[in-house]
């Protein structure tokens, strides 16, 4: 059993790869703030500066996702399940000119699927800044 703490749906990696070609490597990020709702942003790798207590905690699409240690706290009994949905994405983030959005779902972890994280998962990593 393996158990992603983020994953993405088709659509969602297909618009990555979108966004790889015409940008090359991206990242995300999900945050609290006040703009972004349940919106990751979606920024070319290396233009947005992960915090210190920001966590890495996965990858979708090949590319890395990190969500801010507060976002994290609220959302770690949850998978996140990142799709597409018709819209503009927030103001920064390079899905805007699309006409498509990113959107975070979620589920709770099945009590199997969180005892598998609890016995095999290595703390989530923090930021690179930490390495």
């Amino acid at each position: 059993m393996n158990v992603p703490r983020v994953t993405a749906t088709e659509a969602a990696t297909s618009l990555i790869a979108e966004l790889v070609a015409r940008h090359g490597p991206v990242m995300f990020h999900q945050s609290g703030g006040c703009c972004d709702g349940s919106a990751p942003m979606c920024y070319p790798s290396g233009e947005f500066v992960v915090g210190d207590y920001d966590r890495l905690l996965g990858e979708i699409g090949g590319m890395p996702f990190y969500i801010s240690g507060p976002q994290f706290e609220y959302w770690q009994h949850t998978q996140l399940i990142i799709d597409v949905v018709p819209g503009r994405g927030g103001m920064f983030s390079l899905e805007g000119p699309t006409g498509r959005r990113f959107l975070t779902r979620s589920r709770l972890f099945t009590d199997e699927e969180w005892a598998w994280l609890e016995a095999h998962e290595a703390p989530v990593g923090r930021a690179p800044s930490e390495a």
